[in-house]
């Protein structure tokens, strides 16, 4: 697939300058990583971060860049030059450009949120499937066109712009007429989505997170809020528009975006004060069972995911595909029925022994609470935590986190969870001063191990007939972050490894981390 230059250039819906006399040339590639540049490569200098773009300028014409995108104006280049004001923005629409705008040719659903945006994505995708349509899911544990699964859970967000079109193009290639694409703040305020073309915006929660990235909540909250205005931006498509915003009556969220949306909406409730309400609530350890209650017509639904707080995605995922696609609530219902569970969310590891043992994602101080009373729904016996939180990231989200695990369960393990290059020790010390403050002892009610794989190892060695035990907050990933490495690693091998040791079966190797004794 090749575009020429004037061809990117006159699809760009951006202001640009270049003082190049020629550009009718083709382009082979759209890059923003200067590795990747090939002879005829478009290359977009992207700033911010921890490096400058542009100063990869002269190694990528030494790789045959037949033309640079920036934002500087002191470039002279041999090769086209084209200033921009936002390289993020221009990439994006030159990435949909040259994929000749796949998001044009599909109708494309997309779900944002602090917690639940994978457990929705993948419920709403089953529905598609179930519904006949040719759906795929782009997430942040895969991307699925057709019979490919391709895996994306490596400490990614929603994936790079050139990414996302380069999926969506393939998707098309496929006869894909729908996709489901989990959309992230970052994704929303780095571009990475821009020029995806969205039909339908979906919201699970916007609670505390990435604070440190967006400065405030409003902040936080203005970057998820793109998706909905991003609406009313997207062309007129033959197939027909549904704009619909679907939100979250329950959430804080939804005086703001109830006002900032003036299109098309609807909104759903655990509480009975929208158009799409859960009533009937049954609880039990394989899942919920409860009527979806909507325009005088009761639906029932049966979900194999545990808690509450999946029946708000199953709801959120319902009024999409029912009120944004016209898909039959029964069909709908069947849809969610069909999910057995999402990797690394409330899953379940059993090797025969006498307690719980689950792993979830939970890495939000409202995921985990929201984890917790799950795991209180479980089980009547003691519920065993362990987690930690993030290095150079928000930071006051590790003493929000040590505090409703000290309040709610019945032990906390508090641990490694991506240290990158702060103090692991001086991460943990901030939780467990926290822990302490909200009546926590130490040694007693919760305890620090900085090897992650010990920690889960004391989980299971705590763990009596009738308990829980759940590592949260690493989910799906494969991957941990000490100083600038990533080291493999994988709750659930982890778990399991410790399970067998303590059971004295076969079970696979714990994983080594820099924190494991040698």
């Amino acid at each position: 697939m090749t575009k020429t230059l004037a061809q990117l250039l006159n699809d760009l819906p951006i202001a640009f300058q270049t003082a190049a006399k020629s550009l009718d040339f083709e382009i082979s590639a759209v890059e923003f990583d200067s590795r990747k540049v090939c002879p005829g490569g478009l290359f977009v200098a992207i700033s911010g971060g921890s490096a400058d773009g542009h100063q990869y300028i002269p190694a990528v014409l030494e790789n045959g860049a037949a033309a640079v995108v920036g934002t500087r104006n002191d470039v002279v280049l041999e090769v086209p030059y084209i200033r921009v004001e936002d390289s993020r923005e221009a990439l994006a629409w030159l990435a949909a450009a040259f994929y000749d705008h796949p998001g044009r040719k599909m109708t494309v659903i997309g779900v944002t949120g602090t917690d639940g945006k994978t457990t929705t994505s993948n419920l709403l995708f089953q529905i598609l499937k179930t519904a006949g349509l040719k759906a795929g899911l782009v997430s942040t544990v895969n991307a699925v066109i057709g019979d490919e699964v391709m895996d994306t859970g490596f400490h990614v967000t929603t994936p790079e712009a050139t990414e996302v079109q380069k999926i969506l193009a393939r998707m098309v290639a496929a006869g894909l007429t729908h996709v489901v694409l989990e959309t992230t703040s970052h994704g929303l305020a780095q571009h990475r989505v821009t020029g995806s073309e969205y039909d339908i915006a979906v919201v699970t929660n916007i609670t505390h997170e990435h604070l440190d990235y967006h400065g405030s909540y409003e902040g936080y909250r203005d970057a998820k809020a793109r998706l909905f205005s991003m609406l009313s931006d997207t062309v007129e498509k033959s197939f027909g528009n549904p704009r619909l915003a679907v939100l979250n009556a329950d959430d804080q969220s939804y005086p703001f975006l109830e006002d900032l949306v003036k299109g098309r909406k609807v909104s759903y409730s655990l509480a009975g004060r929208s158009d799409f309400n859960a009533q009937e609530l049954r609880y039990s350890a394989s899942g919920v069972s409860f009527n979806i209650k909507t325009r005088g017509s009761l639906v029932p639904v049966e979900c194999r995911l545990p808690g509450g707080y999946n029946v708000s995605n199953c709801l959120a995922a319902f009024a999409a595909a029912v009120e944004g696609l016209g898909i039959d609530p029964h069909v709908a219902a069947q849809g969610i029925a069909g999910l057995p569970g999402v990797p690394g969310r409330m899953e379940f590891i059993d090797l025969g022994q006498p307690f719980m043992a689950i792993v979830d994602f939970a890495h939000t101080p409202n995921a985990l609470i929201r984890a917790i009373e799950t795991a209180r729904e479980m089980t009547k016996g003691r519920v065993i935590t362990v987690f930690g939180s993030a290095g150079l990231r928000d930071r006051e989200k590790r003493r929000m986190m040590a505090a409703a695990s000290v309040k709610m369960a019945d032990i906390t393990i508090l641990t490694a969870e991506d240290p990158r290059t702060e103090s692991l020790e001086g991460i943990l010390a901030e939780m467990a001063d926290e822990a302490v403050k909200q009546g926590g002892v130490e040694g007693r009610t919760f305890f620090r191990v900085p090897d992650r794989g010990d920690a889960i190892r004391l989980g299971v060695k705590m763990a009596k007939p009738g308990d829980l035990v759940m590592p949260c907050g690493k989910g799906h990933e494969q991957s941990m972050c000490f100083g600038t490495v990533e080291h493999p690693w994988d709750d659930r091998t982890a778990l399991r490894a410790a399970l067998a040791e303590h059971l004295g079966v076969v079970g696979p190797a714990m994983p080594v981390l820099p924190t494991s004794k040698k």
